[in-house]
């Protein structure tokens, strides 16, 4: 069985019915921050749809989570390349780049249209990505957004996210 933070399951409970139970009708925004240049790399299988649906529930269910630059742990806290790290290693059993500027070449570029659960979004306002997360469904994604927050869920068209440059990765 796996151990999830007691701050953060209350929340991804709630917010896991709410992704499991809506029928979205609203599209997430199409990608404008600019594709990596590099090949598309893969390790792994593509996800399967089970794999998907399990790494958005354990993201939910890291919601609440202190915030620590550099980690990789629920005990030590995430930032959001460790977050996504944590995630995809504990669901898929390989981790995916550490770095963000590493997971924007990470998998296969896809249209913010194709999203499902289980994809990457990454974030930046320049050339460089500078913050990424977990896509969970209904427009949602979750994070480790910074220093003195916690893990949390927020929406891709929130006032602060729609003003990001944001791609979207299928690993």
């Amino acid at each position: 069985m796996r151990a999830f933070h007691p701050l953060g399951l209350a929340a991804a409970c709630t917010a896991a019915l709410l992704v499991l139970a809506g029928c979205g009708t609203s599209r997430p925004p199409s990608p404008s921050f600019p594709p990596s240049a590099s090949a598309p790399s893969r390790t792994t299988p593509p996800l399967t749809p089970e794999q998907a649906h399990d790494i958005a529930i354990h993201a939910l269910g890291l919601v609440g989570t202190p915030y620590r630059y550099g980690g990789n742990t629920p005990e030590s806290g995430f930032d959001c390349s460790g977050l996504i790290g944590y995630v995809y290693r504990n669901q898929v059993g390989t981790p995916p780049p550490r770095t963000v500027a590493q997971l924007n070449t990470w998998g296969y570029p896809i249209d913010g249209s194709e999203l499902r659960a289980g994809d990457l979004v990454v974030f930046g306002t320049g050339r460089q990505p500078s913050h990424a997360g977990i896509y969970v469904g209904e427009g949602r994604f979750v994070h480790a957004p910074s220093t003195g927050g916690t893990v949390r869920m927020d929406h891709l068209q929130s006032r602060h996210w729609a003003r990001q440059n944001a791609a979207f990765r299928r690993p």
